[in-house]
């Protein structure tokens, strides 16, 4: 494949091959999806705000010794990373009971959790990304038992950077969504995006939701909402 083919092509982003068969540029769309992509919408200015808050958070964890697949911010909607095989599993860190966890354990939404909790889902459209457990990725061979290991200690790691940087900025961590790969050397490394778009982000004085649970709910004001962050972030208001 020529360099700037079109490699991939999801919900939010769309990646690119470059003339470095190690890197790979990715591209953030302004659509919206929820439900596994049966409600979708176009939202101005989304991609922009997802790019720069996730490379934002990208560099931070970097900072904090979190290997990531995060390079370079090259445009106000692209940016490069490194070219990594995405384990399909999708990492779930739990702070706050809120969305499915609340469903499905019957717990109030908004009531702490005594510890974070990891939960594992398998990383499949077609199957609705069910959540498993351990002896299923086993059996299904997803991911070793040294890669699994790694990947909840640099989620818990993740969680304890996030969350308290955050806090700083009156927001509070609710839960995210997180997604590993594997490089050429095989090393495990934080990959994907950290946007509102993944993770529930709650004002800490009123519990307002900045994050993508605007647009599964109908709440409105979604693009105010990602522009809140970016903007608590530090991030200039003229996206």
């Amino acid at each position: 494949m020529k360099p700037e083919t079109l490699l991939y092509e999801g919900k939010a982003k769309q990646l690119f091959l470059t003339e470095d068969p190690a890197i790979v540029r990715v591209r953030y769309k302004d659509a919206a999806t929820a439900f596994n992509g049966e409600k979708k919408a176009t939202l101005a200015g989304k991609g922009v705000l997802n790019n720069r808050i996730s490379a934002f958070f990208f560099q931070l964890l970097r900072e904090q010794g979190i290997a990531n697949h995060f390079i370079k911010e090259i445009s106000p909607i692209e940016q490069w990373v490194k070219k990594v095989a995405i384990i399909p599993l999708e990492v779930v860190v739990r702070n706050v009971a809120a969305g499915s966890l609340s469903k499905r354990l019957g717990l109030t939404e908004g009531s702490p959790l005594r510890h974070p909790v990891i939960e594992l889902y398998l990383k499949d459209d077609a199957l609705g990304d069910p959540l498993i457990n351990e002896d299923h990725i086993s059996v299904l061979e997803i991911a070793t038992v040294a890669q699994l290991t790694e990947m909840k200690g640099t989620a818990l790691k993740v969680n304890e950077v996030l969350r308290n940087f955050l806090a700083q900025k009156n927001i509070l961590l609710v839960d995210f969504k997180l997604e590993f790969g594997v490089d050429d050397s095989g090393d495990v490394m934080l990959a994907d995006e950290i946007s509102p778009d993944t993770c529930r982000f709650w004002d800490m004085a009123t519990g307002n939701r900045m994050d993508k649970d605007r647009f599964r709910r109908d709440l409105g004001n979604v693009i105010e909402a990602y522009e809140e962050i970016w903007n608590r972030l530090g991030g200039r208001e003229d996206v």
